[in-house]
Order: C-alpha cells, then sequence, then structure tokens
C-alpha cells in the first residue's frame, strides 16, 4: 500500500470514530448556517481538525484544502483534500448516510484517496495505479452494458444560486428505463458506490473540490469514467460530474448533449 494512502486512511478513521462518538448526541451540539441550507458543526470542525493534525505531524511540508478551514499550510507541490463530514445534513437529522473525505494531489494530479462510512466501518481507498479498494479488498465498477435497469445516484439542488430548472431537465433524460434514481445525501459516499459498482452511475451540479477529490480517483481507479456534463475534465473545477462504468457513462453524456449544448 503506498504509504501516504495508508497515512489517509488513518486519518479518515480517526476522524470517523469522533463523529461516530457525537452521532447520539446531535441535540448538545452548536450549529451554524454558512449559507441558507447549508450547516456546519462542532463535528465537522473536530474531525477536520484530527486530519490536519495527524497528516501535518506525518507531512509537515504538504498543503492543505479543508472544507471548514480552507486553504492553508506552506507552498507545496502537495495538498491534502479534506471533507470532514460529508453528508453534514444528513448527521445532524439522524440520517445514517454520511462520510469522511481525504485525497491528496501532487502537482494537481489525484495520488489518493480515501472515503470512509463511520457507521458502516467501510473504507474505500485508492491510489493512482494501485486500484481502489473497499476495506482492502478490490473493487470495480459495474459490468451493466446499458441505461437499462441501471440504479443511478444523484444529487438534487436545494440552494437559491443553482439552477434546479436545468437539473430537472437532465433528471427527466436519465430517468427511462433504469431501475430508478437516488439520492442519498453525500457525495463523496455516491462516488464510492459507483467505484463499487452499487450504483451504475452519478451525476450532479455544482459540487465543491472536497466534496469528489477522493471519490473521482476510486471511480477511475475502479475502472470508471469520470467527467463534466459534456464529459470533459473540468469537473475538479466546475463542480459538475458525470460518473459511471464506461458504457453507462457513455450513455448518460449521449442523454445529456441536448440539455448541456441548449444551456
Amino acid at each position: 500500500m503506498h504509504p501516504m494512502l495508508r497515512k489517509a486512511i488513518e486519518a479518515a478513521r480517526e476522524a470517523g470514530e469522533s463523529i461516530r462518538h457525537h452521532a447520539n448526541k446531535v441535540h448538545k451540539l452548536d450549529v451554524e448556517n454558512k449559507a441558507h441550507n447549508d450547516f456546519v458543526s462542532n463535528v465537522d470542525r473536530e474531525a477536520e481538525q484530527i486530519i490536519v493534525r495527524l497528516l501535518q505531524r506525518a507531512y509537515p511540508d504538504h498543503a492543505f484544502l479543508g472544507e471548514e478551514s480552507g486553504k492553508h499550510g506552506p507552498d507545496s507541490d502537495y495538498e491534502w483534500i479534506i471533507d470532514p463530514l460529508d453528508g453534514t445534513t444528513n448527521f445532524l437529522y439522524g440520517i445514517p448516510q454520511y462520510s469522511v473525505s481525504v485525497a491528496l494531489k501532487h502537482n494537481g494530479r489525484l495520488l489518493v484517496g480515501v472515503v470512509y462510512d463511520p457507521l458502516r466501518d467501510e473504507t474505500f481507498a485508492a491510489s493512482r495505479g494501485g486500484g481502489a479498494t473497499l476495506n482492502g479488498r478490490r473493487i470495480r465498477v459495474s459490468e451493466r452494458s446499458t441505461m437499462q435497469s441501471a440504479l443511478l445516484g444523484t444529487g438534487i439542488p436545494f440552494r437559491a444560486n443553482q439552477n434546479l430548472d436545468l437539473y430537472l431537465q437532465t433528471l427527466k433524460a436519465m430517468l427511462p428505463d433504469t431501475a430508478g434514481v437516488r439520492r442519498p445525501g453525500s457525495a463523496a459516499l455516491d462516488l464510492a458506490y459507483v467505484a463499487s459498482g452499487r450504483f451504475d452511475g452519478f451525476w450532479e451540479f455544482g459540487l465543491n473540490e472536497w466534496d469528489i477529490a477522493a471519490g473521482v480517483l476510486l471511480v477511475q481507479e475502479a475502472g470508471g469514467l469520470i467527467g463534466d456534463m459534456k464529459g470533459d475534465n473540468t469537473f475538479l473545477k466546475t463542480g459538475d460530474v458525470v460518473a459511471a462504468n464506461p458504457k453507462v457513462f457513455k450513455e448518460m453524456i449521449k442523454r445529456l448533449h441536448p440539455i448541456m449544448a441548449n444551456r
């Protein structure tokens, strides 16, 4: 195992233990609104501090981009990208679907990625060129060859500045012939589910880099494809993401093409 991946797993699992500790005490938490319907609690901050502290101790010359702490650390070719609690709203409402996401970029390329589900004790991990695993066992994207009976994941826009009308057009295009669409509430886990074949595909608009960085590498190392809504490589900048096994990815992009051409 890549030594930096081992350290990322350790950090994600330690943060997950902290989150589990607070899961039954949500009513006692200090919760703030960063923006409309965008919550943060002391659990998010504590989990991020755990991750940063452990990684800084191991790699003091690395930089960091955290959802709660922003960019910090020295100028470096290495940058850790952290979402300490992806699915905060689920966590606060007692819905058991959230995760810890830790990724590392080297000279702008994703090098390692971990998505940890603290409730199911599932560790999805990947290193560039080293494949993707779930609790140490190799995973691959699904083998479904068409959208027929495909199960898709998504995220529904809920903020005022997001284009709900555009999203609804894409939903209408995706639904025919599928087994359905799920909106679980943690994009990091959604991408991990694509990597492990639980979802055949996933799409969402307007995500942040910390939401998707680890999941992107998981999908790629599990044999899947990931792109923006046109199939291009702007997804880390735009946050518009389509991910699937290669055949389903091609069909999803085909269905999105007439919508995005008129955008």
